[in-house]
C-alpha cells in the first residue's frame, strides 16, 4: 500500500467540489472580484484549469525521463491565466473540466516506478512525482476559497489540514517567523521555537487559515510570554513564500504523508 490511492481520491473529491461551485456561477459571477487582489473569479478558474495542464507536464517528464516543464516560465504562466480570465461562465466550466480530465488520465496513466522519478516546478526544490497529487489537492482547496462563492476553510477537509500544516512547518521561514509557538487546539499538538514573537491559539483549520491568508485570524488568540506590552495583538503571518514541496521528501510514495503529524 501506498498513499497514492487516498491522495488520487482526495484529487477527484476536491475537483467535484470546485465544479459543483462552478456550476452555480454564471457570466456576471465569474466577473467578479476574488478574494485575491487583482483577479477576479475568472483569473482563479483559469488559474485552476492551467495548473492542471502544467501538472500534466510534470507527469509526462516523471513518464518519459524527458525535462518537460510545469510552464514555460512565469510571464507564459500569467499570460495564460489572463487570456482566460475573461471566459463566459460556461467556457470556464468546460474548461476546467476537461484540464482535469487531462491530469486523471495522466494520473491513470503513470507507471508505478514514475511516481518516484524526480520533477521540478518553476521554484526549487525538485520534488518526487508522486507529490504532484499534494500540490493538486492545494491548489484546489486553497483557491476554492478564493472564490467567495460560498466554499470556506470550514469545509476543507481534515486530511487536507492536517497534511498542509505539516508542510508550513517543513518550509517554516526560521530568521523571519512573527510568532514564536503554535498551539493546536483540535488535535492537541504544539509548534515550538519558530522564532521571534507570541503564542497563537487555535484550531487547525482556523490556523491553517491563518497561516496561508485565507482569514484574517478572527477565531485565533494570541498570548505572550513574560510582560504583554499594551497593544499586543495577532501578528500578520510570517512573511513567507509557500515552497512548491518541502525539501527531502521520500522519493518512493510513502505508506502515508505526513507519515508523522505536525
Amino acid at each position: 500500500m501506498s498513499v497514492l490511492p487516498s491522495l488520487r481520491a482526495e484529487v477527484a473529491a476536491a475537483t467535484d467540489r470546485l465544479m459543483a461551485t462552478a456550476a452555480d456561477l454564471g457570466d456576471a459571477d465569474v466577473t467578479a472580484p476574488s478574494a485575491l487582489p487583482g483577479w477576479s473569479r475568472g483569473h482563479v478558474l483559469a488559474h485552476l484549469a492551467r495548473n492542471a495542464d502544467g501538472l500534466v507536464n510534470l507527469l509526462r517528464w516523471a513518464r518519459t525521463g524527458i525535462e518537460t516543464p510545469q510552464y514555460p516560465d512565469p510571464a507564459a504562466r500569467a499570460a495564460e491565466i489572463e487570456e482566460g480570465a475573461a471566459r463566459r461562465a460556461a467556457e470556464h466550466r468546460a474548461d476546467l473540466e476537461l484540464s482535469a480530465a487531462r491530469l486523471a488520465a495522466a494520473i491513470e496513466e503513470l507507471p508505478q516506478p514514475a511516481w518516484s522519478a524526480m520533477v521540478r516546478a518553476l521554484r526549487p526544490p525538485p520534488h518526487p512525482a508522486w507529490y504532484v497529487l499534494v500540490r493538486r489537492v492545494r491548489e484546489l482547496e486553497l483557491h476554492h476559497v478564493d472564490l467567495r462563492a460560498g466554499y470556506t476553510p470550514g469545509d476543507w477537509p481534515e486530511a487536507f489540514v492536517l497534511r498542509e500544516l505539516h508542510d508550513c512547518l517543513a518550509c517554516w521561514p526560521y530568521g523571519r517567523s512573527t510568532v514564536g509557538a503554535i498551539v493546536l487546539e483540535e488535535p492537541a499538538l504544539e509548534w515550538t521555537e519558530l522564532g521571534q514573537g507570541p503564542v497563537v491559539r487555535g484550531t487547525a483549520r482556523d490556523v491553517l487559515a491563518w497561516l496561508t491568508g485565507r482569514s484574517a485570524g478572527e477565531r485565533i488568540r494570541v498570548g505572550y510570554e513574560g510582560p504583554r506590552a499594551e497593544g499586543d495583538r495577532l501578528p500578520s503571518p510570517p512573511p513567507w513564500l509557500t515552497m512548491p514541496a518541502p525539501a527531502n521528501l521520500p522519493t518512493a510514495p510513502p505508506d502515508t504523508y505526513p507519515e508523522e503529524s505536525p
